[in-house]
């Protein structure tokens, strides 16, 4: 294995011509085509940001004014944002089609301590992201069982901290532990769920766009900006992660057909695809008044106040059937960049190991159980906030990276370049970086003390078992090719 820099240096950086090595042995089976890894894109990107955050933004929380009408804005200030993001992960995405995403694309640019910074936070994001779309589900799952005359005892539906009584979130929990089961069946079979799965999310979202103008009280518009524009901001930065599925389905790419042919394709066309669809929070706050919607099921609870409570059951089970799809992309995320991690070293190879068909089972399972455990006794912003500020750091990441990446390796083989360098990737770093700021001091003191977690970790373990160190204890095993092997 080649190096770059000292070999005993925290700078070290991953060498791009060791992706193709890594690929050739990493026991991830190649099975997803282009419009499978769009599917993977716009299932991450299309669920519980429109579906729930929309609610939670617009009619705001305890402590947080609403955005109103005005939600429509947060969610286009988030798209620009991600939008450049979205251009320098297509481009490495052509580069280096391997598992691990920003994780990846850091460790080879920036260095070893940045990547492994990256890869650690996205770790706690993605089980979070998780995590929140599960209480999102069990938000409408509640909504679709009051609509049949059933109510669930408030205790097992929402959390302490929410402030209704309740002790544990039951159906979240039970919510994560399904996705962890669908996924842990392999990739093929996660593919093609996914694939018919979001066909009908967009079919859904169409339909509600289509039914709810009928029902559009133009009054509910007035005042747009009920808040003035700092709750938008503020709106903004908390559903981002509503815009950013491809990310996740980056950490994919080393089971793409032809990854270096289709994932800058998958990933600029799962955006543009959502974006357009997230019109329908447009219709959201025209059917009823931003200060009656319910923050965790706003279109059951916009079809409610029309008077069409079956129209709203109907929303209810088919929002859990595609909100579905964002967790199983975002569980795949995190289960790619502890698999990259652990294949590199920073963790243990006890992780990186993978069944027949090609799972990392181990990573799988214990990110499912941690995402439920997650789901189960936090509230839902509390969580969506940390989510956040990690996903906009690594988005910093990776603009820098690509940046840095043009100028230190101009003849690396590029299958997408993205345009106006370097201001589209600046763009996204300033950007992203403004986001961060709106987010809450305590969610910056959680994820400061997750870093600080991590950075213990990697002196204490990671940067001495690293496969960029020679001394490793891994080094030799890797170098007879006895690295990876399946159980």
């Amino acid at each position: 294995m080649s190096t770059r820099g000292s070999s005993q240096s925290i700078m070290r950086r991953k060498p791009i011509e060791d992706m193709e090595e890594d690929n050739k042995s990493s026991g991830l089976f190649k099975s997803l085509g282009l419009w499978q890894l769009t599917a993977i894109g716009v299932g991450g990107i299309i669920g519980v940001g429109i579906f729930s955050l929309a609610g939670l933004v617009a009619a705001g929380s305890e402590g947080t004014p609403g955005a109103g009408p005005a939600v429509l804005i947060s969610f286009l200030i988030a798209g620009l944002a991600s939008a450049a993001a979205a251009l320098s992960y297509a481009e490495f995405a052509g580069m280096i089609p391997r598992a691990g995403s920003a994780y990846t694309y850091g460790y080879v640019a920036l260095g070893e301590v940045i990547g492994w910074f990256i890869g650690w936070d996205l770790l706690l994001e993605y089980i979070a992201i998780v995590a929140v779309v599960a209480i999102g589900i069990s938000g409408y799952f509640d909504a679709f069982l009051s609509g049949l005359g059933i109510h669930m005892p408030v205790w097992m539906t929402s959390t302490v901290d929410e402030g209704k009584g309740g002790i544990v979130n039951i159906p979240a929990i039970a919510v994560c532990l399904l996705v962890t089961w669908i996924l842990s069946r392999g990739t093929k079979a996660f593919g093609r769920f996914e694939l018919v799965a979001v066909a009908i999310k967009v079919i859904l979202i169409l339909f509600i766009i289509g039914l709810g103008v009928f029902y559009i009280d133009a009054n509910n518009y007035n005042p747009f900006m009920p808040s003035g524009f700092g709750p938008v901001l503020a709106g903004a930065a908390t559903v981002f992660f509503a815009v950013f599925g491809y990310d996740a389905m980056s950490t994919a790419a080393e089971e793409a057909k032809d990854g270096k042919k289709h994932m800058p394709k998958a990933i600029i066309l799962s955006l543009i695809i959502a974006m357009l669809l997230y019109v329908a929070t447009l219709v959201l706050t025209g059917m009823q008044n931003w200060e009656e919607i319910d923050p965790t099921a706003g279109f059951a609870s916009a079809f409610n106040s029309v008077g069409l409570p079956v129209i709203a059951t109907i929303i209810s089970v088919f929002a859990v059937l595609s909100i579905l799809t964002v967790m199983l992309t975002f569980l795949l995320g995190v289960t790619r960049v502890w698999f990259s991690m652990s294949r590199d070293g920073l963790l243990p190879g006890w992780f990186a190991k993978t069944d027949r068909n090609g799972t990392p089972q181990r990573v799988t399972w214990i990110a499912g159980v941690a995402s439920a455990l997650l789901a189960g006794v936090f509230p839902i912003k509390a969580v969506a906030d940390l989510t956040n500020i990690g996903i906009l750091a690594a988005f910093v990441v990776v603009c820098l990276s690509v940046i840095i990446f043009r100028y230190k390796r101009p003849d690396a083989p590029r299958t997408f370049r993205l345009p106006l360098m370097p201001l589209v990737p600046a763009f996204g770093m300033l950007a992203s970086g403004f986001l961060m700021l709106q987010l809450h001091w305590e969610t910056w003191l959680r994820f400061g003390g997750w870093l600080v977690i991590g950075l213990i970790i990697y002196f204490a373990y990671g940067r001495r078992h690293s496969l960029m160190n020679p001394n490793s204890p891994r080094h030799k095993a890797l170098s007879d090719g006895m690295g990876n092997q399946r159980d």
